[in-house]
């Protein structure tokens, strides 16, 4: 085609797993902490736990899924090749919710500490709500990231991984310093866990856990830009995953400990309030200045390097959205002479400055992003499953062992967490979800049918149609943020079984044969084709 470019494979291992960690050390670790602490008490590690695990078993599914099949957007294009269009077109909405509003979180975060050195820019310290002028520092970052994503992708993941070695340093420091401060003693003070294992459960999804952690699937979004994909992007998704897992909970325990345990007297529900800006008031309390100067000037490089990878991923997800022949082909087009999806990131850049309206905290979008971003990957374990029925002959460089119990229990730990999210978030995102699938049908003529009829999509999504309309009305009945009708824990065993029957459904019901594409502004990557494996 005239005037189109093609994606230029440029990104090595080490560019990869530093966007995975760059995603992942953002905000997360500047904010996270304090509001876990403040929601699970000492026993807030373990809420990382559950994490890293749900994260860990998503991770190894998605790193079959990236070196079998290296492509833009992934996680919008793995549900079109298992079960066709329709799933992609829900899934490419949602992921523009969860990927674009990330780049608005971040600039939020880096806006909000950076206002510990510039007066004026926050105008309640208590909510983060930032002032005028504050908003126009937001808006700033978000053109800085535009103009570094739009020249070319080298010049974008070179200036990531240097980023990202910064800002994977300074957590570090800040762990070794907190601990020579370590109070014991704060493990016990109302108790381990003083509001029980729902409070466990709930930091999961509502107080940054999740939010920090989602990002290790960049490697997957950047696939097609990657040297060697099939060996690389996995390898990098389970670094990224590893590292920063083992780096949040060390953070959580240090700031745990390092709370002079006076300030403890009003209990765990009050740290929130006495650290707006945790490590660096904590680190001010005992007493090492020059460590708040340092964590205050990486809490303005952390947020804004992730912010710059995700505007870079929301991007991606646009155009893989495109690629599907669901939305606007304006933005399945790649640049032909920087290798950049130009128009998507436009409409990325857009989008994510929509999420700094009107004026939110960091609080107030963490919860809404996390269950629409684990929405956006419920499904990569079952396409995952569904091709080793309708597409046997995959080459799988990686190729995941225990397919058959991993993959099940990445889907029903990510079904927990979107419940753990709460009425007031699941009922909107996943009604919105609803309201897609209604569109997609009354709109039926204008959607692509070429090679997967209306009627076989319909009947390869039935199983997640009916999914969202479950866990609405768990979600209203249950005990997080619903009525209470069903007590704990038999919702959540409930949300569990019915997890099960719909995965096995969702796999059941997969399209016959998966249905790939082979595209130019790819780089003609063969997927079809067999070929060796490796396993783990």
């Amino acid at each position: 085609m005239e005037g189109q470019g093609k994606f230029r494979k440029q990104l090595t291992l080490v560019d990869l797993t530093f966007l995975g960690l760059g995603s992942i050390i953002g905000s997360g670790w500047l904010f996270a902490s304090a509001k876990v602490a403040n929601t699970a008490g000492p026993a807030a590690w373990i809420s990382w736990l559950i994490g890293a695990v749900a994260v860990i078993l998503l991770g190894l599914v998605y790193a079959e899924l990236g070196g079998s099949i290296p492509r833009a957007g992934g996680t919008v294009r793995y549900p079109v090749y298992s079960h066709g269009p329709l799933i992609g077109y829900l899934m490419g909405f949602a992921s523009l919710i969860a990927f674009s509003s990330v780049a608005g979180i971040e600039v939020e975060a880096a806006r909000q500490y950076l206002g510990g050195w510039v007066p004026g820019l926050t105008a309640d310290p208590t909510t983060g709500h930032p002032t005028v002028l504050g908003w126009f520092v937001q808006l700033a970052f978000l053109v800085i990231f535009f103009l570094l994503n739009y020249w070319s992708v080298k010049v974008f993941g070179k200036a990531n991984t240097i980023i990202t070695a910064f800002k994977f340093i300074v957590p570090i420091i800040t762990v070794i310093v907190l601990l020579t401060s370590f109070h014991g003693a704060n493990f016990s003070v109302k108790g381990f866990a003083p509001f029980g294992f729902s409070g466990i459960e709930t930091a999961v999804s509502t107080a940054g856990i999740v939010f920090a952690f989602l990002g290790f699937q960049q490697a997957v979004g950047f696939s097609s830009e990657a040297k060697n994909p099939q060996r690389t992007v996995p390898v990098a998704i389970i670094l990224a995953v590893l590292l920063s897992a083992g780096l949040y909970i060390l953070l959580q325990l240090a700031f745990v400990g390092g709370i002079p345990t006076s300030d403890l007297a009003g209990g765990w529900g009050t740290v929130k309030q006495k650290f707006n800006l945790p490590f660096r008031d904590i680190a001010l309390v005992l007493g090492f200045g020059w460590l708040a100067g340092l964590i205050t000037f990486d809490a303005i490089v952390s947020p804004n390097g992730t912010g710059n990878i995700y505007l870079s991923a929301t991007s991606r997800v646009i155009f893989g959205w495109a690629r599907n022949g669901t939305f606007f082909k304006v933005f399945g087009k790649v640049d032909e002479r920087t290798g950049v999806p130009r128009a998507a990131l436009w409409l990325g850049f857009f989008a994510s400055l929509f999420w700094t309206l009107p004026f939110p905290s960091w609080d107030a979008m963490v919860s809404v992003v996390s269950s629409a971003t684990v929405l956006t990957y419920i499904v990569g374990p079952i396409s995952a499953h569904a091709f080793r029925y309708n597409a046997p002959d995959l080459a799988r460089p990686f190729y995941l062992k225990g397919m058959g119990i991993i993959s099940p229990l990445a889907f029903i730990i990510a079904s927990e967490i979107i419940y753990w999210t709460g009425w007031k978030t699941d009922s909107w995102l996943l009604g919105s979800m609803l309201v897609m699938f209604v569109l997609y049908l009354i709109f039926s003529k204008s959607v692509p049918k070429g090679q997967v009829s209306l009627a076989q999509q319909v009947k390869s999504s039935w199983w997640l149609i009916v999914y969202f309309a479950i866990m609405i009305v768990l979600s209203y009945f249950g005990t997080f943020e619903g009525t209470g009708a069903i007590r704990g824990p038999w919702d959540q065993i409930v949300v569990a079984l019915i997890s099960v029957v719909v995965y096995y459904w969702g796999v059941k019901t997969a399209l016959p044969r998966a249905v790939f594409d082979v595209e130019h502004v790819e780089g003609g990557d063969v997927i079809a084709a067999p070929g060796s494996t490796a396993s783990v």
